[in-house]
This record gives C-alpha cells, sequence and structure tokens, in this order.
C-alpha cells in the first residue's frame, strides 16, 4: 500500500472525479455511504450520535453521514461550523441535502456563538471537522472545541483523520488541540502520521476504508513511503531448489556475544539457522563455548582469543553474509575489534545492538561504513548513532531516512511498524509485528534472519524487506499461541517455520 502525501490525497480525489468520471458531489456519496456502513458496524440505532461538522469537504462528508444516518432511522444531533460564513460547493450542498430531508433530530449552524451539547458516555461523537488538508495547528474557538470533545465520555469517531492531526509532520503542532479519536475511518490510504507510534493516542482502532479512488493514479503515481503487505513478500521468495545442497545455500558467519550475554548469540545463531541458510559459524568468547555447543549443536563454534570478549577481527572471506553485535558489549577492545571487521569485511554486514552502540561512541567511525551495510536501531540506539535525541518519531524517521541516503546503507528503524529507510531515500513500513515482541532478545532474532537471507542469495533491499515482515509475522504467530504478555524471543525463532509455510502457500 502505497502512502500519499496531502497534496497527493488531494490529486487522487480529483483524477477520480476527472478520469472516472464522476461528480464531486457524488464521490462525497460513495464516501459517506461506506462510513455510514462502518459506523453501522460498531453501534445499533440505539446510539445517538453527534456530529460535528467543519466548513470544508471533511465537514461535507459528515453530513452526509449525518443524513444517511438519519434515514436508518439513527438519533442525530449536527453542528456545522461555518463561522467565516463560507462552506466549501460540496459542504453547502449537503447542508441543503441534510436540510431537505427532514430525519434530522437537531441541526444548528454555528456562525458565531456556541452553546456546546452535553456528550454523554452513552453517545457517540462524529468528528468531521478538518481533514487531511490541514496544515496548520487549530487555534481559537476549533481548538476550545477539541478541547471540550476530548474530555467528554462519548466515544469519538474521526472521519479520514483525527481533527487537528496532520498528515505527515506534527512537529510543531500544538498535541491538546488534536482531537483524541476512539476509532478512525480513513479514506482509501493510510496517512504517514498514522504510521507514527506518538501519534496513535490521537488515532485510536483504524480501520481503512475503500472508497474506489482511482486505481490507475494510485499505480502510476510515485510513493516515497509504502507499507509492506503480504502479496508484495510471496512475490520477493526465492525458490528452493530440489538438488540444493548446504554449500549451495549460503554460509554466514555471526559475531556475538560477550561473558553474560551468551543468550544474544544463541539467539541469533538460532534464528539465522531457521531462516534458510545452509551453514552458520558463530565467533564467540571462549567462556560462551559450552552455552553454544549445547544450545545450538547446528551452529560451527569459532572462539576468539579472549575468554569473555570480542578481541579481535577475523578472515570473513569464505562467508556470503556477517551478521555481528548482539551482546557483545562496549569495552574498548571490543569497539577496535569492531571497526577492523567492519573494514576488512567484504561481504554484505548486518550490523545490530552493540556494534550500532560502539559505533555511536565513535561518531568518526560512521564515515568509515562500507556502502550497502544494513543497521538495525531502535529508537533510542539510533538516537545515539545520530548524536543527539529526536523531538518525535517523524523527525527520527526523516533523520533515518537522511542517513541511510548519506551512508549509502539500509536502516531498518525498529516498532511496531518498522520503517526501513533505503539508501534512494525511500522508506517501507513492515505490517506485521506486535506489542508482544518488546522483550529482550527480539532484535538479536531479527539480526540473524536478516544474516541468513544474505547468505542465502537475497539482495539487500529485498533481504530487509523479507526478514522484517517474516520477524514480525512469526511473532503474531506466536502471540496467537501464547498471548502477547508471555511472548519471548525463542517463540519467535520456533514460529519462524510457520511464518515460511504461511507465505509459501
Amino acid at each position: 500500500m502505497k502512502i500519499f502525501t496531502a497534496a497527493q490525497i488531494h490529486e487522487l480525489d480529483n483524477y477520480t472525479i476527472t478520469h472516472e468520471p464522476i461528480k464531486s458531489i457524488d464521490l462525497m456519496e460513495r464516501a459517506a455511504k461506506t462510513i455510514t456502513r462502518a459506523i453501522m458496524d460498531e453501534w445499533t440505532d440505539r446510539t445517538p450520535m453527534v456530529i460535528f461538522a467543519g466548513p470544508g469537504n471533511n465537514g461535507g462528508d459528515s453530513l452526509a453521514v449525518a443524513r444517511l444516518l438519519a434515514e436508518e432511522n439513527y438519533k442525530v444531533s449536527v453542528y456545522l461550523f461555518n463561522i467565516h460564513n463560507k462552506l466549501s460547493d460540496d459542504c453547502a450542498a449537503n447542508k441543503q441535502r441534510l436540510i431537505d430531508s427532514k430525519r434530522v433530530g437537531h441541526f444548528t449552524e454555528v456562525t458565531l456563538n456556541f452553546d456546546p451539547p452535553e456528550l454523554t458516555e452513552d453517545m457517540v461523537v462524529i468528528d468531521g471537522l478538518f481533514g487531511s488538508g490541514l496544515n496548520k495547528p487549530l487555534i481559537g474557538g476549533f481548538a476550545s472545541l477539541v478541547k471540550y470533545i476530548n474530555q467528554c465520555p462519548a466515544k469519538v469517531v474521526s472521519i479520514d483523520i483525527p481533527s487537528g492531526l496532520m498528515c505527515e509532520d506534527n512537529t510543531y503542532n500544538i498535541h491538546s488541540n488534536i482531537i483524541r479519536a476512539d476509532l478512525t475511518l480513513t479514506l482509501q490510504q493510510k496517512k504517514l502520521s498514522m504510521m507514527m507510534a506518538d501519534c496513535q493516542k490521537y488515532i485510536g482502532r483504524l480501520r481503512v476504508l475503500d472508497i474506489r479512488l482511482s486505481k490507475e493514479y494510485i499505480d502510476k503515481t510515485e510513493a516515497n513511503c509504502r507499507i509492506l503487505e503480504e502479496q508484495d513478500v510471496i512475490r520477493l521468495l526465492m525458490p528452493r531448489d530440489d538438488f540444493a545442497h548446504k554449500g549451495a545455500m549460503g554460509n554466514a558467519l555471526i559475531i556475538a556475544g560477550s561473558y553474560g550475554m551468551a543468550g544474544a548469540a544463541v539467539l541469533a545463531t538460532r534464528a539465522c539457522l531457521r531462516s534458510g541458510v545452509g551453514k552458520v559459524t558463530v565467533h564467540t568468547p571462549r567462556r560462551n563455548y559450552l552455552v553454544m555447543q549445547t544450545a545450538v549443536p547446528e551452529a560451527v563454534m569459532q572462539m576468539d582469543h579472549e575468554e569473555t570478549y570480542f578481541s579481535e577481527s577475523v578472515d570473513s572471506t569464505d562467508f556470503d553474509a556477517l551478521g555481528i553485535g548482539p551482546g557483545l558489549g562496549l569495552v574498548e577492545n571490543t569497539a577496535i575489534a569492531l571497526i577492523g571487521q567492519i573494514r576488512r569485511t567484504s561481504c554484505p554486514i548486518v550490523a545490530d545492538a552493540d556494534a550500532l552502540n560502539i559505533l555511536a561512541n565513535h561518531q568518526a567511525w560512521m564515515q568509515q561504513l562500507p556502502s550497502g551495510i544494513i543497521m538495525t536501531p531502535h529508537p533510542k540506539e539510533f538516537d545515539r548513532m545520530a548524536g543527539s535525541t529526536s523531538n518525535n518519531d517523524y523527525e527520527r524517521l526523516i533523520r533515518a531516512q537522511q542517513m541511510a541516503e548519506h551512508i549509502k546503507g539500509y536502516i531498518i528503524l525498529k516498532g511496531h511498524h518498522s520503517a526501513l529507510c533505503m539508501p534512494d531515500g525511500h522508506i517501507v513500513f513492515n505490517a506485521t509485528g506486535n506489542s508482544g515482541m518488546a522483550t529482550a532478545g527480539s532484535g538479536d532474532v531479527l539480526t540473524g534472519i536478516l544474516t541468513a537471507l544474505l547468505a542465502r542469495g537475497y539482495d539487500k533491499g529485498t533481504a530487509c524487506q523479507l526478514g522484517m515482515y517474516l520477524h514480525g509475522l512469526a511473532g503474531d504467530l506466536a502471540a496467537k499461541e501464547v498471548g502477547k504478555e508471555s511472548l519471548v524471543a525463542s517463540d519467535i525463532i520456533q514460529f519462524l517455520p510457520k511464518a515460511f509455510l504461511k507465505l509459501e502457500d
């Protein structure tokens, strides 16, 4: 699914109107019918509906919804805010249709003073004040109205996007002046802000409604951001030759673990083995030998000279991919060994966890990273790499996008919607995963998966997309079995085979 900007969303509407062709008022009616059905799926006609409509096309949508709900015997009260005595053409047309229908119990057009109605817990408020075209924070009377709605006990449904929330950048928004919806019914496609964790408190539960906007425009229009979905991933899978042998399936090297952190090496290695690679060698300190041999008997052990930490780079000539970082620790000898390993490695590299923390502590080394490197930071790790804390998730995403372009590498910014920032500036959001995966070791599993896919022969961009999707899918399958509260990182590895099977079937 592509994520369009606010300007592209406007173009998509106009293209649909011109090329379907369809009148704008009829397209609005089609959207309103879809929204009305979605509301009726949630609440019966015993639930009173209070609709707040703005002066633009979002208000026009909500006025049409009010009329359609009233025709279905819902008790509807409508407040249309026309404080500048200027409605959009379609909003004005739907105002007249509403009046002519004579089905709505209460209709007030607010032009000056507003006496707010009592909003009780048995009601549903439908927010149709402002849509995706908003480009500045709400102030004045509309800000006061938003605050009034937010403090009420009623359920709140926002049409397309919560009023006050902008489609992309909310860095300079006034957060107290944004509707906090329980349910957002967005039209056709998700907006970029809906992918940001710090915007979820405004969006609530999200449903994407298909209002049949132009498929031709959607297909032919380039989008800088998109959401990775199952049909995209299925096309990425490489077939497995029936006559394959382990030498043809890739040879992966994992450098992980320090004394007391052998578990990170175990998780990364086990995940790597479960992701289709032919052979995995793990380089780890000597004291981890017994743990590794017992926990991962399928892996080849390569022991460091030191007892407790990774101390010097190793020859990677015979390997097809390197995963480095989980549980390495931050001692200075390990830091020197890390940058030496990165410099001498010619195969694809996945850097995670302490590898990233070491790079953050040695900012000059960021300039020495090979093009095509894959880094998988969580938000705090990325902020350390960037040298300062981001003000919000959007700012962090843009900084990650810029860093990926600058180093000509791939950055997977981990989160509920993990974001893959590509060297060409494009961003791909993952659609799988759940909050149960917010557990120690989950990132180590991702490192192992990515390393295996690279060794198996996938190109870097494909490995990143397939890897993060499989990682999240395995987590989703695990959550169905053990629940989110009890999910641990090894559960993700356990369900990797079922994740592959689901995609293959």
